[in-house]
C-alpha cells in the first residue's frame, strides 16, 4: 500500500463523518488481510481504514516478487509511521491490530491516539515475560539466524501451517498460505527477543496512560505464536491502567483467526466491544 493510498482512505474517512477503525496487520500478512472486517465494520457505521507498514506492496503476488521491500523495518519505526497516520484522523480512532499489529495497536493507545483498541493474539513487549516453547519455535524460523536480522524472511508451507494454521483442516491451510502469507521483516521479531534485555528497546508500551483508553485483548486458544501465556501477561501489565482493559479467550482458534473461515466470530467480539466505546 503506497502512502498515498493510506492519506486516501484517511481523507476518506474525514470526510464520511463516520467513527473511524484503524487495522494493523501483522508480520507476514499484507493490509487485504482484513478486507472482511473493513466490510463487516462499514456495515456497522464505521469508517475504516487499512493503512499498510512502510513500503507494503498491493498484493500478494508482488510481494512474493519483491520480498526485499520487507526488510529493515524496526517496531519504532513502523509505529511512528501508524501513529503519524492516525493522527491524520479528524477524531480519535478504534484501532484493531493482529499479532505485532496488536503490539503496535498498545503502542498507539498508551500515546493516547485511541478511542478504544482490540489487540488480537499480540506480540509482546518489555515486561512481558513467558516464553512458551511453541512461541520460541515460531520465532526461531527468523532470529536462528543472525543474518536474517536485515533481511525480509518468508514462511514455508510447514512453517506457517505450525505458526498460523496449526488449527484448521488441511485444507484450509493451504489455501490462507496461498491467499495470504508474504515474506516480513526479521528485525522485529529480533527487537521482541531482546526486549526485556534491552532497556532501551522500541518495543515497549506505556502501560499507564490515563488517555490509553478501552483496551480488550483476545487470545485464540490454540495459537503456537502468541499463546495464552504470553497474551494474559499482557493483560496484567495493561490492567491497572485506569481505562477498561479486559481479555477474553477464543475456543479452538489459532493465528489464524482474523483470516480464516472462523475470522466473523473474532470479528463480531472485537465490534461488540469498539461499540460499547466508539
Amino acid at each position: 500500500m503506497s502512502l498515498q493510498t493510506d492519506l486516501a482512505q484517511i481523507e476518506a474517512a474525514n470526510a464520511s463523518g463516520r467513527p473511524p477503525v484503524v487495522f494493523i496487520h501483522g508480520l507476514w500478512l499484507l493490509p487485504t488481510s482484513w478486507q472482511r472486517w473493513a466490510d463487516l465494520f462499514a456495515e456497522a457505521g464505521y469508517a475504516p481504514v487499512l493503512p499498510g507498514w512502510p513500503d507494503d506492496p498491493d498484493t500478494v503476488e508482488e510481494a512474493n516478487a519483491h520480498p526485499e521491500v520487507f526488510a529493515k523495518k524496526s517496531v519504532g519505526q513502523v509505529a511512528d509511521h501508524f501513529c503519524d497516520l492516525i493522527g491524520k484522523l479528524d477524531r480519535r480512532p478504534a484501532v484493531v491490530g493482529h499479532s505485532f499489529g496488536g503490539l503496535l495497536t498498545q503502542i498507539s493507545a498508551g500515546r493516547g491516539l485511541s478511542a478504544a483498541s482490540v489487540a488480537i493474539d499480540p506480540a509482546p513487549f518489555r515486561g512481558v515475560l513467558p516464553l512458551p516453547i511453541s512461541a520460541l519455535r515460531v520465532a526461531s524460523v527468523v532470529i536462528g539466524n543472525p543474518a536474517n536480522y536485515h533481511r525480509a524472511v518468508p514462511l514455508t508451507y510447514d512453517q506457517f501451517r505450525y505458526g498460523f494454521a496449526n488449527a484448521v483442516a488441511e485444507e484450509e491451510a493451504r489455501e490462507l498460505y496461498a491467499t495470504f502469507a508474504v515474506p516480513a521483516s526479521g528485525e522485529p521479531l529480533f527487537q521482541a527477543a531482546t526486549a526485556n534485555l534491552n532497556p532501551w528497546t522500541e518495543v515497549k508500551v506505556d502501560t499507564a496512560n490515563p488517555e490509553r483508553g478501552p483496551l480488550l485483548i483476545i487470545s485464540g486458544e490454540k495459537d503456537h505464536t502468541v499463546p495464552w501465556a504470553i497474551a494474559n501477561a499482557s493483560y496484567k501489565q495493561q490492567k491497572d491502567n485506569p481505562g477498561v482493559t479486559e481479555i477474553i479467550e477464543i475456543p479452538g482458534r489459532g493465528h489464524s483467526l482474523t483470516i480464516d473461515s472462523g475470522w466473523r466470530e473474532v470479528a463480531d467480539t472485537a465490534l461488540t466491544f469498539i461499540k460499547r466505546f466508539h
